[in-house]
């Protein structure tokens, strides 16, 4: 879909690779791959359980591999999750099991791994695909990619939210392959640990992280950009009413970060932003306003452009800003 007013002019957009039509969103090629590796190597055995950590969508991913290849499915969440998220889930067959309270250095994230790894020890026999570690993630994303490329022919900026790292480099990987000169752009959100900000309570789900994932290629990543809720929020509803096609907190980040650099880079710039869900699962958060107003994210426009700090750990963000230091956090400043 070509994105342009009312995020920027009609001439000056970029386009958008809509996910919401796969049955789940976004996560659903990484779930179905991940099985099937897992079963391919013998590290899921037929019929065995699978137990893994979601905030939600790569939780339908494994739910329709689970009954593609009929295994029964553990999830552990927490309190955030979406009403109607878990009775999709249920729905789908998924047990759900909600952990009560943060872990004191990781949070709810930490907290909900280690309740995994509760549930490995006490199953014999199951199996985590563990998502933000996997190096099966990466490769489930080369289809992704060759669709960009052969839909648009030319790709110069691909704009991902980031979460635990897969979809941006397993999407850019053969991006890159096909265009050098091709740019990443990471979109992260205010309380993520991911690019070296501080951990902090994060209202949007989806994107961000309160650990390190393995997954995340710092050194691919040109810049990155941090989005508070009512920044994402603004934007999710400028899509619904001036483009009908909208989504959630990532959806809305990603589209923010990708109009503005439309705006700002050559005319020419082929860019192009994937949104990894639809707005069926935020009706109770972005698209509600009892809930926006609880949490003072109406009425809030974001600037005409970001922020600016010149490292990550510099200062904390608390609205839309940008870096172009990447640090691997992990391995040192890759830059």
């Amino acid at each position: 879909m070509w994105v342009g007013r009312p995020l920027t002019s009609a001439a000056r957009g970029f386009w958008a690779k809509l996910e919401a039509f796969s049955p789940g969103g976004i996560k659903d090629r990484s779930a179905l791959h991940l099985v099937a590796q897992a079963r391919k190597r013998g590290d899921l055995s037929p019929g065995a359980m699978i137990v893994e950590s979601t905030s939600g969508t790569f939780g339908l991913g494994l739910a329709l591999a689970a009954n593609a290849y009929q295994h029964s499915l553990t999830l552990v969440t927490d309190p955030g999750l979406e009403p109607i998220m878990q009775r999709l889930l249920t729905a789908s067959g998924a047990a759900i099991s909600v952990v009560d309270r943060p872990h004191l250095q990781g949070g709810w994230q930490q907290a909900r791994r280690e309740r995994v790894g509760e549930i490995l020890s006490a199953t014999p026999g199951s199996w985590c695909p563990d998502q933000y570690n996997n190096p099966d993630t990466l490769p489930a994303y080369e289809g992704l990619g060759l669709e960009l490329v052969a839909q648009l022919g030319r790709i110069d900026v691909l704009v991902c939210s980031v979460g635990t790292g897969g979809h941006s480099a397993g999407t850019f990987a053969p991006i890159r392959r096909y265009f050098p000169h091709a740019r990443l752009v990471g979109v992260d959100t205010i309380g993520s640990t991911i690019f070296g900000q501080p951990a902090r309570h994060r209202l949007m789900r989806g994107l961000g992280s309160s650990i390190y994932p393995r997954n995340v290629q710092y050194g691919w990543f040109s810049e990155v950009h941090w989005v508070a809720p009512a920044e994402a929020v603004w934007a999710c509803r400028q899509l619904a009413v001036h483009g009908y096609v909208s989504g959630g907190w990532s959806v809305g980040a990603v589209a923010l970060v990708a109009a503005w650099l439309a705006r700002t880079l050559p005319f020419d710039t082929r860019i192009v932003a994937v949104f990894p869900d639809g707005p069926q699962r935020y009706w109770d958060t972005v698209f509600s306003d009892d809930y926006c107003r609880r949490h003072d994210l109406l009425g809030i426009e974001p600037a005409a452009d970001p922020d600016r700090i010149c490292a990550p750990t510099s200062h904390e963000v608390h609205r839309w800003t940008r870096c172009t230091q990447i640090v691997d956090l992990g391995q040192g400043d890759r830059r």
